[in-house]
């Protein structure tokens, strides 16, 4: 299987990428850092910025070099800005959906053709658990992933008639944490009157991505699930407390699923 992988340079990318390769895949990775070259580990590296329009041509391009079939399209490229919505400002909010739910949308704009072509393909896009609920100071990562499980959903419906399956991988917290695609809201500071909580909730989320799973079993079960004949719509890979969120999310009322995860991230209702 020809594998195209972005975000491939790092994190939960970069185990997936290498999980694709143990399995024996063709993998055609790109990343914003990479030189073209063929690694001492047999994965294709290309340079790719999936906010240039221009970037993603030159990278179907130069994968199609490699080879001529693209069986799975794997979707991981993203970047997060942490802040309060008050104090997240346009240009913070439209960067990171430029690159997390924009970047998908050209990525698939450049495969589909393809994958039509041969009557065939897999389509693999990384949301999250927070795709599914919000959480304080997450609010530019949390709308692009809302807006990926809904842009999902319908491209699920309108390409299954193609041969093309899509699939949704819901990641919870993992040890996967790469500072240069991980950002702090500009304006927040010691006298912003959100300091207080911005402090306690972005505390809390990095020590959960600290003791969060391990991406290298992440890769693994991706890997699995393109093998199979029928992907699922959707996958979670997230801890028991993660799945348990989602749950008490769509169940309780949402006053108090929010006191609820008010008290997690800042220690008060």
């Amino acid at each position: 299987m020809v594998v195209w992988i972005t975000g491939a340079s790092s994190g939960l990318g970069l185990a997936t990428a290498q999980a694709l390769r143990e399995a024996g895949h063709t993998v055609v990775a790109g990343a914003r850092s990479f030189r073209a070259e063929t690694g001492t580990d047999g994965i294709h590296r290309l340079p790719l910025d999936v906010t240039d329009e221009a970037s993603v041509t030159a990278f179907a391009e130069a994968a199609r070099a490699v080879s001529p079939r693209v069986d799975a399209l794997v979707q991981c490229a993203g970047i997060l800005v942490l802040g309060p919505c008050e104090e997240t400002s346009p240009e913070e909010y439209r960067r990171v959906m430029d690159t997390d739910f924009l970047g998908m949308v050209r990525m698939n704009r450049a495969v589909l053709p393809l994958m039509r072509g041969q009557g065939s393909g897999k389509i693999v896009m990384f949301s999250s658990i927070n795709g599914l609920l919000g959480i304080p100071c997450q609010s530019a990562y949390t709308a692009a992933k809302h807006a990926i499980e809904g842009y999902a959903e319908c491209l699920q419906m309108e390409a299954r008639r193609f041969g093309i399956q899509v699939c949704l991988v819901e990641p919870g917290d993992h040890r996967s944490g790469s500072q240069h695609t991980r950002h702090h809201a500009e304006a927040v500071t010691p006298e912003s009157p959100y300091w207080a909580d911005y402090q306690s909730a972005t505390g809390v989320i990095h020590r959960d991505e600290t003791h969060g799973s391990d991406p290298a079993k992440l890769g693994r079960k991706v890997a699995r699930v393109l093998a199979r004949k029928r992907m699922p719509v959707r996958l979670r890979i997230a801890k028991p407390d993660q799945h348990l969120a989602v749950y008490l999310h769509d169940l309780l009322p949402p006053g108090l699923n929010g006191w609820i995860l008010r008290k997690y991230y800042y220690g008060k209702s």
